[in-house]
């Protein structure tokens, strides 16, 4: 949903984060949207007016899955934007108010964070309005199979920039 506060540029990208959090063993937390029709990703949102890319991931982080900054540490960040565009059935125009941008997608920085503790720090139901009914830890590409075709290629660019900064402990 594109509301008054978002952050759109004048190609109508919505500026946004995506998160991807891993665990030790290198797997990812995916979670399914509310009423989503078995729609499965990594938790993102809007980056409001004045508010830095960093701000929003912990907001969004917290608001989406229940994880709190202190539960978490910035392992990677994508060096640049990765912009989607939404299919058409998915497009509104944002606002009333002449002049209004056309939102047509998404621009987004990518964050790569490991949970610090166990699985117990994630949430769903810390907010007043969840997004995600469900989540699991799933292997690190998983997502590029199962992610909404429009989302994929920016999973891919995500996933690959982070690679080599995956860290996985191994277990004994």
């Amino acid at each position: 949903m594109v509301r008054a506060k978002d952050n759109i540029d004048a190609h109508g990208f919505r500026s946004n984060v995506g998160i991807v959090v891993a665990n030790d063993r290198g797997q990812v937390l995916w979670a399914r949207r509310v009423g989503g029709h078995d729609a499965w990703q990594f938790p993102q949102g809007g980056i409001l007016r004045d508010e830095s890319p960093e701000t929003a991931l912990y907001r969004e982080l917290y608001e989406e899955v229940g994880v709190r900054r202190g539960d978490v540490e910035i392992v990677a960040s994508t060096r640049g934007w990765l912009r989607y565009r939404l299919p058409k059935r998915y497009l509104r125009h944002n606002g009333r108010r002449a002049g209004a941008s056309r939102f047509v997608g998404q621009k987004q920085k990518w964050f790569l964070l490991r949970l610090l503790g166990d699985d117990s720090l994630v949430d769903l139901g810390c907010s007043r309005k969840p997004e995600f009914d469900s989540w699991q830890w799933v292997s690190y590409w998983f997502p590029l199979t199962q992610v909404v075709n429009f989302k994929r290629n920016v999973y891919r660019r995500a996933l690959r920039e982070f690679a080599p900064s995956l860290i996985v402990v191994e277990q004994s």
